[in-house]
């Protein structure tokens, strides 16, 4: 079963996921909000989006609370994606999953250190960075931990 395919014995959430998108580009926040919608899969809830275009303001965002998923542009400037995932992951006690957009798969590397749940390359798949947010939600919504990392 494919990660957006609706488990049969699964019911319509009405729960509301809340998932910031970081990038300083406003094509491609509105990118990823049109690839992935507002309800991405039968199972999932409606996604309120956060569109943050600084990185104060995708901190501001996660110290609110209550967000399922960051989706960060790696290639975002001043502040990248790739340094705010290690960031969150270093420094929040519940952090949310990241979803990291990278400019190149060569990057992959970087998005291991930064310990970014899943990645997505630019020019931004609609199928694939659908299918990622819908998996990191449904493991955010089940509450089991979205990676484990031996420190």
């Amino acid at each position: 079963m494919s990660a957006t395919a609706v488990p049969s014995s699964a019911a319509t959430s009405t729960r509301t996921h809340t998932v910031v998108v970081y990038s300083d580009d406003p094509k491609v926040r509105d990118s990823v909000r049109t690839a992935v919608g507002r309800r991405p899969a039968g199972d999932l809830g409606r996604i309120e989006w956060i569109d943050c275009a600084t990185g104060p303001e995708v901190l501001r965002a996660l110290d609110a609370g209550d967000v399922d998923l960051a989706i960060l542009d790696g290639e975002a400037w001043p502040t990248g994606g790739l340094g705010l995932a290690r960031q969150f992951k270093d420094e929040l006690s519940d952090c949310p999953p990241t979803l990291v957009l990278i400019g190149r798969r060569d990057d992959a590397w970087l998005a291991t250190w930064s310990l970014a749940d899943d990645v997505v390359p630019h020019p931004i798949d609609a199928p694939a960075l659908t299918e990622a947010t819908v998996a990191l939600l449904r493991r955010r919504e089940s509450r089991l931990p979205v990676r484990r990392i031996d420190r």
